[in-house]
């Protein structure tokens, strides 16, 4: 059913569900440290209160074991100053944001009131991230920014040659950050010295996903990266992607799920370096933007031709599809068993993941172009007008 909201005015309905999987993991804020960062962030989707990763997590599944409630409403709004490009990121109490002439937000999580601003004056294309009680992100001057969480106050910064499109990665007592000037640089977390640095053959646009001791980069260079984090050199041979991708590689165990720009999805073991499978559209040519969501069995992604896709990760076929009003330039998200995807016409639309069906969908004047954050019973999305809201069960 769908409910047309205004500016926060919501005519109610009800939201049909499915089976409910419970929260099996707890993020405490002990584990949000030093080398437990790892094990807390890497091979997991995040079920608990926090989401610290535009992503959800280290592997960028996009996918979460929670579930939220039937009935949804907005319980609170921000403003930011700018437009929002990119998802809000949760930990704990605090709601953390970026728009795109440069200035950061800490919001409560609680009633939406501003807990503190920074401005660079420069402009975030992408998401924070946070680990433990640091905020780490990137410029579209190519400029990383280290701030204390409960504070703003700045801790350390650190150049690349070209601009930040991706959020960071986190591994161990690490930062890794891709840039377009064709380098994945890794930073010290405590200090933000450099520790090594990895040169790919173009630019780097998409985020680093971590899976064990290796992070996965997509390139301009047509390649799926794998990187041995320990010593910062590839490990073996670059797989190939047939055209250039700025998307986020998803890992869900063994399998890394790539969009490229020109049409094709990639599933790869890639333990194994093979490639098990591709799916392409052959009666209609997409183009992908965005990054997959991965959750046991099933690969949601979203093309600009308007069209949302459910793949199986067994066999490359696709399961289901549902075509959006506009396109969506936000990378979709799975929740329990439900598909959330943001639209440039401003519809924040509820997906069954079982087969697409439209569950719930919510509308503003605007128009979303950054992905949602999910944590616990609230869902935190910002848009181009640059509205932060605040979703909870009515």
């Amino acid at each position: 059913m769908t409910h047309r909201v205004l500016r926060g005015h919501v005519l109610r309905g009800h939201a049909t569900g499915g089976v409910r999987l419970r929260a099996t993991l707890v993020l405490a804020a002990a584990a949000i440290s030093g080398t437990g960062l790892l094990a807390s962030l890497t091979q997991l989707s995040l079920a608990g209160d926090t989401w610290p990763l535009p992503r959800g997590d280290a592997a960028s599944s996009g996918a979460s074991t929670a579930q939220l409630p039937k009935e949804l409403s907005v319980a609170w709004e921000f403003k930011a100053d700018e437009a929002i490009e990119a998802p809000p990121v949760v930990s704990q109490d605090a709601v953390f944001l970026a728009d795109v002439m440069g200035k950061l937000y800490a919001v409560s999580r609680t009633d939406g009131s501003k807990r503190w601003t920074k401005d660079y004056e420069s402009g975030f294309l992408c998401a924070p991230v946070i680990a433990g009680d640091s905020l780490i992100i990137g410029d579209i001057d190519g400029t990383v920014f280290c701030l204390d969480v409960k504070s703003g106050e700045e801790r350390w910064k650190q150049s690349t040659g070209g601009e930040i499109s991706g959020a960071a990665g986190l591994y161990e007592d690490k930062v890794l950050i891709s840039s377009q000037d064709g380098k994945l640089y890794c930073f010290e977390l405590a200090t933000g010295e450099p520790a090594w640095t990895y040169q790919a053959d173009d630019q780097i646009r998409c985020a680093p996903t971590v899976a064990g001791d290796r992070t996965f980069l997509g390139g301009c260079d047509a390649k799926l990266h794998i990187v041995n984090l320990k010593t910062g050199e590839a490990d073996g041979d670059t797989l190939p992607l047939d055209g250039p991708t700025g998307s986020t590689p998803a890992i869900r165990d063994n399998l890394a799920v790539v969009p490229a720009m020109d049409g094709v999805v990639f599933g790869f073991d890639w333990k194994l370096k093979k490639e098990l499978w591709r799916y392409e559209d052959m009666d209609q040519a997409q183009e992908y933007r965005s990054s997959a969501a991965v959750a046991d069995g099933i690969a949601v992604i979203s093309s600009q031709r308007k069209h949302v896709d459910a793949i199986d990760t067994k066999t490359g076929k696709r399961i289901w599809r549902h075509t959006l009003r506009r396109r969506s330039d936000a990378s979709p998200v799975i929740a329990g068993d439900e598909v959330w995807i943001p639209a440039t016409d401003g519809r924040l639309v509820r997906l069954s993941l079982k087969d697409g069906e439209v569950l719930w969908s919510y509308e503003i004047r605007g128009g979303f172009v950054g992905g949602v954050a999910i944590a616990g019973k609230q869902l935190f999305i910002a848009d181009d007008e640059g509205v932060l809201r605040c979703f909870g069960e009515s």
